[in-house]
């Protein structure tokens, strides 16, 4: 089953991996960078254990963790932009976590919602 969430999610880690190898090549701070490494690419991970969960909790809380993630991603996306430290793309990978963002909220009520 393709879940379009997860393939989300992929799509947001690959495009974050890239922007940190092209950014580790600045010779600049790598800190946020590697903040953001982390958050980013643990949102896919979460999802993926939300997949495999063996409750409807251990779904949720996932799936919320993986919310937390998009939220800190975003976060370090957008003080990577107002620093202006590289040239990227910010806009369309904001625009990519909050896409994922409102898919997790959206997920996460509707599981919420459904009975046990």
């Amino acid at each position: 089953m393709k879940s379009p969430l997860l393939e989300k999610s992929l799509d947001f880690a690959t495009q974050i991996v890239l922007f940190y190898e092209a950014f580790s090549k600045t010779r600049k701070d790598t800190t946020i960078a590697k903040q953001l490494l982390r958050s980013a690419t643990s949102v896919g991970a979460n999802i993926n254990e939300a997949v495999y969960g063996n409750s409807k909790a251990d779904f949720i809380s996932k799936l919320h963790i993986a919310l937390k993630e998009t939220g800190e991603s975003i976060y370090w996306l957008t003080l990577l932009q107002r620093t202006q430290l590289m040239q990227y793309d910010y806009d369309a990978a904001l625009a990519l976590a909050e896409e994922i963002k409102r898919m997790l909220i959206a997920s996460i009520n509707t599981a919420k919602q459904k009975s046990p």
